[in-house]
């Protein structure tokens, strides 16, 4: 029995055989199409070539294309683990003929790889054709009986990628795999009995806007094999879940959970299981691919596909973070054909490891606010569209799960309630953003206004347009607030009379300069415009220094960095950037390290206005989803190696012009979005210098603090002998009596010899006459010792002698002045016999 590696591979060399080009798969994540979240046939990135806007340097071609299928009109989500065939993500086997060959040879081929190569039973094929298709149908008669060729209408055999777009009638090749061959009458009506293997589309249309068809100027084949049917064919099994394609995923959630896989497609476990399976697929391609989960567009279907596999995973008793661990088994099966899994995998894991635990500290809560719901309901049967959105607000429960929910209960859900609720939302959000200059009602203004400022920053200039403090030109420098660069500030002189420009907007065809006062209406006239020179390079550093910053981003974090917002200012950068963590220091200094060297690097940055398909068939140039593009958009390219976006803006000539870089701040702004607040030029130089009078100030406090300590460890100290000067008179009574000297010895606490002294002075003068003192102070496993002697005794025993006898008790010495000398010992354990035996040393040395 073929593997699924092998029934790929021997797609490939067929085709290869017949003189077409293999071609690697286009990112699951499309480039340039605003009309696709995600690719989900293997003719997207030929759509330019079928439209003949494009073209390549083969005419043949085959690949394998990962697809995936979860919004709009290709929708799988909700068959997915309930049957045993459909998928959010799968591979779509596929070749392509681009006005070379067309219906004869793709059907022979067809025909030729199904059963001559692969063995099909050719009894267990039919064919289906679009219902006035007779040149397909006639075709189909070389290979099968007619009671296997059926005719079918649009909705089944004429296929279209969208809305719009190329079309064109389509042959479906479907496999009977009912145990007696009687399957002729389910063609087509979507049951695992009868399932479509392969279809084969002849593109020769295109479909405009207005649903009506115009041919295209080349006959075009584009057929897609559903690989993970053709490998349940081949290894004859009744369900794609059970080939080698999904078993090792299956096998190991069954072992992580410690349930046991039913193949029943009513058993929980069973569809939890396949759900979790196919769920993680689509999580780790499209993540591998570049995209994010997040709250908008493809990153919205992440998230809600992930937190709807995690709660499968809950249903198996995992309350854990699960998916990430399956990656590993994913990448055993899969990484060797799409080597992405193995190079994104720390990022592929972090992610959705990330997001799934986002998700399940407000899973408990928000499955008993369901359950809570579920008890209010009574015979209602539907759950209100209040409730449902109040689960996806406050919870974080996508719509379609909440349905999942309902379904499990045999409720429904208020779907157009929660649609209300969402567009209320909305308005609400609107509404929050707005800032008065966009609360202000523009004029309509019959003009327009050429903008000259990518070139020039002053010029002479027509007036057009004169009303109140607002003044539209023919021709200005003024950059309008737009891709999130700020808008140029900037003076117009009217008639000897300069007006500054505080803000700059459009209408229409129309530049709106808004001045900080009424204009005199003298339109006709001419007027000298020119704008602030110094803020205009501030943000051209800034917005530069950008670019950069966005692709330094991806060589540091990952390609699933997708730009969330800027904010291009004069004074500071920010950007804000999908991700799922903190950036760490350490990423945060190569980040910085990867800027300032593209900045030393002294890059020319060029600009270039080029076609939208032109600049689209360029995987290097940086294109946002959801973006408009005109017809012709402009390339910032600062190396064509390392940054390339389209981009409107203003930017400096050369990167060295940026000066320096330095990020002054990283936070999260939201769930999965992180912001970067960067600074450069002038405004790196004003940083370092605050922060060079911040560290002054500080040392300048810190040098006060010492000295305070200072002061405050003399009033200790002082207080220290004031304490222990009231202890002497008690000592002094306590003292043992030598032949009428008074000796004292006492173990003391004291910080170093200053002190230690200082203490023995005291105690000398307490002393007075006729007296000799040994204070000793314990530091470690050394002693400090300091020996006094009153002046009338200090000729006759002098404090140096008596010390140094002392000290060598403690194996050490020392010395000194006849009435103060001080000694150090290296025996702390010998102290209290030293101290015991003190008055006997002194009668010793008396004589």
């Amino acid at each position: 029995m073929m593997t699924s590696k092998e029934i790929r591979q021997s797609f490939m060399d067929f085709f290869k055989s017949k003189d077409h080009k293999i071609v690697p798969g286009a990112p699951v994540t499309p480039h340039g199409d605003p009309t696709l979240l995600f690719i989900n046939a293997g003719m997207n990135q030929f759509k330019d070539v079928f439209l003949g806007t494009g073209k390549r340097d083969y005419k043949r071609a085959a690949d394998t294309q990962k697809c995936i299928r979860v919004s709009g009109k290709h929708n799988d989500l909700e068959e997915v683990g309930v049957d045993t065939y459909h998928h959010t993500f799968f591979e779509m086997l596929g070749n392509w003929s681009f006005g070379d060959y067309y219906k004869e040879e793709a059907i022979a081929w067809a025909w030729e790889l199904m059963v001559d190569i692969w063995k099909l039973d050719p009894t267990r094929l039919y064919a289906t054709v679009y219902r006035t298709d007779d040149e397909a149908y006639e075709l189909w008669k070389k290979f099968l009986p007619e009671n296997h060729i059926q005719r079918f209408d649009e909705k089944d055999n004429f296929w279209e990628m969208g809305e719009t777009g190329p079309c064109g009638p389509c042959s479906e090749i479907h496999y009977d795999i009912t145990p007696d061959k009687s399957g002729a009458p389910l063609v087509n009506t979507g049951v695992p009995e009868v399932i479509e293997i392969w279809n084969l589309v002849f593109i020769q249309y295109n479909r405009k806007a207005d649903r009506s068809l115009e041919d295209l100027s080349a006959k075009h084949v584009d057929t897609g094999m559903g690989f993970e049917r053709i490998v349940a064919v081949i290894q004859n099994k009744s369900s794609n879940y059970d080939s080698d394609v999904f078993t090792p995923l299956i096998n190991k959630i069954a072992e992580i959970s410690g349930k046991k896989y039913s193949t029943s497609l009513t058993d929980p476990n069973g569809i939890a299981m396949r759900v979790i399976a196919d769920h993680v697929r689509t999580l780790s391609f499209a993540i591998a691919d570049g995209a994010i989960p997040g709250n908008e567009g493809r990153g919205y279907v992440l998230r809600r596909i992930l937190r709807r596999g995690s709660r499968y995973a809950r249903n198996l008793g995992m309350k854990d973070a699960v998916l990430y661990t399956l990656l590993p088994t994913l990448i055993d099966t899969m990484g060797d054909v799409f080597p992405e899994l193995i190079e994104q995998k720390s990022t592929i894991e972090k992610i959705i490891k990330a997001e799934e635990e986002s998700f399940l500290r407000t899973l408990e809560r928000g499955l008993e606010k369901f359950e809570d719901i579920k008890s209010q309901l009574g015979a209602a049967k539907e759950i209100k569209g209040t409730d449902a959105f109040l689960l996806y607000d406050t919870f974080g429960f996508p719509l379609d799960l909440t349905e999942l929910l309902a379904r499990e209960n045999d409720f429904s859900v208020d779907i157009p309630g929660f649609n209300e609720n969402m567009t209320k939302q909305r308005e609400r959000s609107r509404g929050a953003r707005k800032v008065m200059s966009q609360e202000a009602e523009l004029p309509t203004v019959n003009a327009k206004s050429e903008f000259i400022g990518y070139d020039n920053t002053s010029c002479e200039a027509e007036i057009l347009y004169v009303n109140d403090n607002q003044i539209v030109l023919d021709k200005t420098p003024f950059y309008v607030e737009s891709g999130g660069q700020h808008a140029d500030t900037g003076t117009i002189v009217i008639a000897g009379q300069p007006y500054d420009v505080q803000e700059v907007r459009k209408s229409g065809d129309a530049i709106i300069h808004f001045c900080d006062r009424d204009v005199e209406s003298l339109v006709g006239s001419k007027a000298l415009v020119s704008i602030d020179t110094d803020r205009r390079m501030s943000i051209s550093r800034n917005h530069s220094a950008t670019h950069l910053l966005h692709q330094a981003l991806y060589r540091v974090l990952g390609n699933h960095i997708k730009q969330a917002g800027s904010s291009v200012a004069p004074d500071a950068l920010r950007f804000d950037f999908s991700h799922f963590a903190k950036v760490t220091d350490e990423d945060i200094v190569k980040i910085e390290k990867i800027v300032n060297d593209k900045i030393l690097e002294s890059i020319t940055i060029d600009t270039q206005v080029l076609s939208l398909e032109e600049a689209q068939k360029n995987d290097n140039i940086k294109m946002f989803f959801g973006d408009k593009y005109g017809d012709e958009v402009r390339v910032v390219s600062m190396d064509s190696t390392y940054s390339q976006e389209l981009c409107g803006g203003v930017h400096v000539n050369n990167t060295s012009e940026i000066g320096f870089f330095k990020i002054t701040t990283e936070e999260s702004i939201a769930s999965g979005v992180r912001r970067i607040v960067a600074i450069t030029g002038k405004a790196v130089n004003d940083y370092i210098n605050d922060l060079h009078n911040t560290v002054a100030d500080k040392n300048t406090k810190i040098d006060e603090l010492n000295d305070k300590l200072k002061q405050l460890d003399k009033e200790i100290n002082k207080m220290k002998i004031e304490v222990l000067k009231q202890s002497f008179t008690a000592w002094i009574d306590e003292a043992a009596d030598v032949d009428g000297i008074k000796v004292v010895a006492r173990e003391i606490t004291a910080e170093g010899n200053d002190q230690i002294r200082t203490m023995g002075e005291n105690l000398r003068d307490a002393l007075a006459t006729n007296g000799i003192g040994l204070l000793a102070a314990v530091a470690g496993e050394k002693v400090q010792l300091v020996c006094v002697v009153t002046d009338d005794l200090k000729k006759s025993l002098p404090a140096g002698k008596i010390v140094g006898t002392a000290a060598k008790q403690l194996g050490g010495g020392g010395g000194g002045k006849p009435h103060m000398a001080t000694a150090g010992g290296k025996d702390a354990s010998k102290l209290p016999e030293l101290l015991a035996g003190f008055a006997d040393i002194v009668k010793d040395m008396k004589g």
